[in-house]
């Protein structure tokens, strides 16, 4: 059996907007489902620990998909979310993957932080995929290779969009331009159509655009483990 870690932000606030903000149900769902149905066994883990942050917005039902009506009727579930292990507890070694739904909250909690980088860092290392989705391919900005060089330099990667943030008014609140940090780095930033399905896998990093390429970005990952 496949075991893969889901990294799940910690960070709620959503700058000095006054709104909250977490990860968004959709990215965690429709991943969580698609490999538990295939029999990949999950263990969540958060920088804190405990319950991690829904952001509000992803529960409005303008955004209900199959995936989160599901989370929404699954009382096991939500009862798992809300003890997830702290990240600096977490042995990169017992996982043959690591997963990380977006929301905007690891723009804030997730980017610098030393235990993820550790964690993407030997789970690479160890030659073992890293996957990631909409705002969560920020987690890659920061993190360094063997080689000394920025992990994501030279690789072909995709995350949420300057356009689709501009589209939801959040460019000057959020920390960094996921588009523009990862192009920094020198990463081969490629993106689809605005809220469209889009993925990238370029060796061991798995990257979607968006919230609906969540499902398409466990899929690869399955493919990738099934390998």
């Amino acid at each position: 059996m496949k075991h893969v870690l889901f990294v799940l932000t910690s960070h709620d606030r959503l700058g000095d907007s006054g709104h909250k903000t977490g990860f968004w149900i959709e990215e965690f769902a429709a991943p969580y489902y698609a490999l538990a149905d295939a029999g990949v066994a999950i263990t969540l883990a958060s920088p804190r620990g405990g319950q991690p942050p829904i952001d509000p917005k992803s529960a409005d039902p303008a955004f209900s998909t199959p995936a989160t009506e599901r989370f929404n009727a699954d009382a096991t579930l939500q009862a798992r979310l809300a003890e997830t292990l702290p990240l600096d507890s977490i042995d990169a070694s017992h996982y043959d993957a690591v997963f990380y739904p977006g929301g905007h909250g690891p723009l804030w909690d997730l980017v610098d932080n030393a235990d993820s980088q550790r964690l993407i860092a030997a789970t690479i290392t160890a030659g073992k995929p890293v996957a990631a989705v909409c705002h969560a391919p920020a987690v890659l900005v920061n993190v360094v290779g063997a080689d000394g060089k920025a992990l994501v330099a030279g690789k072909r990667v995709t995350g949420f969009s300057n356009s689709e943030e501009e589209a939801v008014q959040l460019t000057s609140i959020v920390p960094l331009l996921l588009e523009d940090a990862l192009q920094a780095r020198g990463a081969r930033y490629e993106k689809g159509p605005d809220w469209a399905p889009f993925i990238v896998a370029d060796g061991l990093l798995i990257t979607g655009q968006n919230p609906a390429s969540s499902e398409a970005v466990a899929h690869a990952l399955l493919a990738r483990l099934n390998a």
